[in-house]
């Protein structure tokens, strides 16, 4: 068994320990390049390419990042100040998160300016324009992306469209619950399918505030409302 193994490593340093082993391997692999030069460039190529654009496209964004930083904070401030249209449109010198967008579509700013667009147009009552500005924001933060949820539904409700409202709302209570946000977010869909003549669904929405959220400012809203919605069924 020794015997055996002391052959194996032997054989496993047999091109360590022969130069004139050692030169053949080089000499067939010499050969096999030149057999196959041009395949073996493309693929060598190709790889480079394909790791120049990757660090290509990082320096990219992390510049259109810091770019976008730098601009996009004149129109948060005219926001805050309710100039929503400067805002939105710029003022002639300073760009507007309409200009965010369109200059700087792959950096966080301009994915923050579409929620700030979409805000805008909500108060105004351009709904199809916030609904689609609304719609193309994502944040990782819980209480933002619940919050979008709900402005989707606000404006659904606006439109009349109780159902793909209610949806939304529940969209943002499911997002993370907790305390703060997620009973409000329950009243809305309740209301949505009220107005919907969903009254089951309303029901439930209702009763989750009262089984989960007993310390929220919309439990008492919330028992009030069941018992309303009981009477009424009762009475139909």
């Amino acid at each position: 068994m020794a015997t055996k193994t002391k052959k194996k490593a032997e054989s496993g340093n047999e091109l360590l320990e022969s130069s004139e082993a050692l030169a053949d391997q080089l000499t067939k692999g010499e050969q096999f390049l030149e057999k196959n030069k041009r395949p073996v460039f493309i693929i060598g190529g190709a790889v480079a390419i394909v790791i120049l654009g990757y660090f290509g496209f990082n320096y990219y964004k992390t510049t259109q990042n810091e770019k976008a930083q730098t601009e996009i904070f004149q129109a948060q401030y005219y926001f805050e100040q309710d100039s929503l249209q400067k805002a939105l449109m710029g003022d002639g010198n300073n760009l507007g998160f309409l200009d965010i967008i369109e200059d700087y579509p792959m950096s966080k700013a301009g994915n923050l300016a579409h929620f700030y667009t979409g805000t805008i147009y909500l108060k105004q009552g351009e709904y199809d324009n916030a609904i689609e500005h609304l719609e193309k924001f994502s944040s990782n933060d819980l209480l933002i992306q619940a919050r979008t949820y709900s402005l989707i539904g606000d404006a659904m409700m606006e439109q009349g469209h109780y159902a793909d409202a209610a949806d939304q709302y529940m969209k943002a209570a499911n997002h993370k619950p907790n305390e703060f946000t997620t009973p409000g977010y329950l009243t809305k869909a309740a209301l949505a399918n009220e107005k919907l003549g969903d009254v089951q669904a309303a029901l439930k929405a209702y009763n989750e505030i009262i089984d989960k959220y007993e310390e929220s400012a919309e439990y008492h809203n919330a028992l009030k409302q069941k018992a309303k919605l009981e009477a009424k069924q009762k009475s139909s």
